[in-house]
């Protein structure tokens, strides 16, 4: 079997096997690489993020340390994503991102998991299963979201929240597991941040 029939079957697997991990020592050392470009060498970054990252659009940035299974390999970013120190993408498998979404500090997105059944954990068994999250969401620091999870447009997951099921559009999600808190609603198009009102010049220069 090919590298992508083990990684995106959804059927168990070993990542031990000789031919995955070649190929994922490859896209590690680019992944190095990019960890040891100074903060300075944004145009060095955005090319080596373009050859490590499935897919990636314009105006994305990933703050270093950044860490990822294959380096990106396997991870679809649409345009203007940020990304704060210390993300970690488990992608195993792939991992989809909309537009203008946000990641705070220390978040990790996982698309591998093992198996209960203790054998075949001792044997080191893996399965992998995609995460999508859509556009304009923030990923508050120290998220994290689970295998196989789907996140709505304009989400706001709250940070230290542990997504283990999908999360509808234009909601504020928290907690362990993560559950809707609320809609995004009339409230937060007058308010940034408890009473803090949004000023008004800022609508009207859209």
């Amino acid at each position: 079997m090919e590298l992508d029939d083990y990684l995106h079957s959804g059927e168990l697997y070993l990542p031990t096997d000789p031919d995955i991990m070649k190929q994922q020592f490859v896209c590690l050392d680019r992944l190095f690489r990019y960890n040891q470009l100074l903060p300075s060498q944004q145009a060095e970054k955005t090319a080596l993020l373009k050859e490590m990252f499935a897919e990636i659009g314009e105006g994305c940035y990933i703050e270093t340390p950044f860490h990822s299974n294959f380096g990106g390999r396997n991870v679809h970013f649409g345009k203007n994503i940020y990304a704060n120190f210390n993300l970690t993408l488990v992608d195993d498998t792939h991992i989809y991102v909309g537009d203008c979404t946000m990641f705070g500090p220390g978040v990790t997105v996982a698309t591998a998991g093992h198996p209960i059944q203790p054998e075949l954990r001792r044997k080191g068994m893996q399965y992998n299963a995609p995460v999508h999250i859509g556009k304009n969401c923030w990923i508050g620091a120290g998220a994290i979201i689970l295998p196989g999870v789907t996140v709505g447009d304009n989400v706001v997951i709250g940070a230290g929240s542990v997504v283990t099921k999908d999360i509808p559009s234009n909601v504020v999600a928290v907690g362990n597991p993560c559950r809707v808190l609320r809609p995004v609603g009339e409230r937060d198009d007058l308010y940034y941040f408890k009473d803090k009102r949004i000023p008004q010049e800022l609508y009207e220069n859209n």
